[in-house]
């Protein structure tokens, strides 16, 4: 019966191996994709991004519309005494004209010009917004290419670990059978095999999440070939934490966006006040009576908007403008130190994560490798007891993938700097 167990585990666990692309029916394209040429394609076909430079190109056409003249109104004037009829002739009155004429609204002289600045302001908003989603797409896309590969480097070690496994149940079902050990090793050798069943379906499972996340950064379809990532390896940071401040300082788009904004709020501050001075209408007429009798007439007229609620309306929006330019000094100094505080995070983590990769390489990992290996050994000769042999093996299994998570994190707080830095580390 044990032995019959030992193969149905190793025939489930070779059936888990082997699980993603009959689970997700999709199989992979079958050579590891270059990280490059997926921010390409995402940069091309993400609707995120797309819909992010659609506003930005609307924003781009407000300028000219704010900044030009309003439309001009053309007039035609009829005027008939004695009949209700239109254009009834000269012939019942004296006083019976036709008359053509045109109006024009004319600001006060600066105003379409701070509209026109305001309205370019706000289209570089939305040019820093545009490229503060494309960074934001593209760190998403090397966050998740990375977990994937982190993926399948854990399915490999849940695989190779499976074997080691198998020699640990092989060897207590040995003594067992030699009468040296006891049911309970083998018994806790079996529910460590389930258990590592368990861990490598629920890897496949995560595998499967990382996908669809991919594709959908991607924008293919769900059922096209699922993506194999290239093998993780280390890329070192050569950058001073000040170094990278000042490159976010200079590159990143939310301050970009920020600043700008606070900008605007200034121009909209130049524009209220300019609001306390009235605006224009001119308007002109030919009126024509009975050109047998009198000549045409000729009418300039000169109107004046005169601003006279001043403490009703200019005031409130001046005081309204104001404070909307402090608000976004204020949002823009939130945002900076955030940031800042963001890339210190990610540039501790990047260094410390460097300095534990080496410990796990150089000591962890091949330390914990040869206690096993030699704790294997003693067991099978009878000198070690079954538990320390179990935990030399967990030991091995949990600095292993610790490994490889851990360099994950360290190539996702790089790609966290560079999405804010604008910076290309790799």
């Amino acid at each position: 019966m044990r032995s019959s167990y030992l193969a149905v585990c190793a025939t489930l666990i070779a059936l888990a191996t082997a699980l993603p692309s009959r689970a997700q029916g999709a199989p992979s394209s079958g050579h590891p994709a270059k990280l490059a040429e997926l921010l390409t394609e995402a940069e091309r076909n993400n609707p995120q991004i797309q819909a992010a430079r659609h506003g930005w190109d609307a924003a781009k056409q407000v300028p000219t519309q704010v900044s030009t003249l309003p439309d001009p109104q053309v007039m035609v004037q009829q005027f008939s005494v004695g009949s209700p009829r239109p254009f009834a002739g000269y012939t019942n009155s004296d006083f019976a004209y036709i008359g053509l004429g045109f109006s024009q609204d004319i600001p006060f002289p600066g105003k379409l010009r701070l509209r026109g600045e305001i309205a370019r302001k706000d289209a570089d908003v939305s040019q820093e917004g545009y490229e503060s989603v494309r960074r934001a797409i593209l760190a998403d896309v090397k966050k998740t290419y990375f977990a994937l590969g982190y993926l399948s480097e854990r399915a490999t070690i849940l695989s190779v670990d499976a074997d080691l496994l198998r020699q640990v149940e092989e060897s207590a079902d040995a003594r067992y059978r030699s009468g040296m050990g006891n049911q309970q090793e083998v018994l806790q050798a079996q529910l460590e095999q389930t258990k590592l069943l368990r861990e490598i379906t629920t890897n496949q499972l995560e595998i499967g999440k990382t996908q669809a996340a991919i594709k959908q950064l991607l924008n293919r379809p769900q059922t096209s070939p699922d993506i194999e990532a290239a093998a993780l390896s280390e890329t070192p940071l050569s950058y001073s934490y000040e170094q990278l401040l000042a490159a976010a300082g200079a590159n990143n788009p939310e301050i970009a966006g920020m600043q700008k904004k606070v900008e605007e709020q200034k121009l909209q501050v130049d524009l209220a006040k300019k609001d306390f001075y009235p605006d224009f209408n001119l308007q002109y007429m030919w009126q024509r009576t009975d050109p047998t009798q009198f000549r045409a007439y000729y009418m300039l007229t000169f109107g004046v908007r005169i601003p006279i609620y001043r403490g009703r309306r200019q005031q409130p929006a001046l005081a309204q403008a104001e404070a909307e330019q402090n608000r976004s000094k204020s949002e823009s100094e939130t945002v900076a130190q955030q940031i800042a505080a963001g890339l210190r995070e990610e540039y501790v983590s990047a260094g410390k994560s460097a300095e534990l990769l080496k410990i796990y390489r150089d000591g962890l990992l091949p330390q914990s490798r040869a206690e096993f290996e030699a704790g294997l050994s003693a067991y099978q000769s009878n000198h070690e007891d079954f538990q320390a042999l179990l935990a030399s093996f967990l030991d091995v299994l949990k600095l292993d993938e610790e490994y490889w998570q851990m360099l994950d994190e360290h190539e996702t707080s790089l790609a966290q700097i560079e999405e804010a830095t604008g910076l290309s580390l790799r």
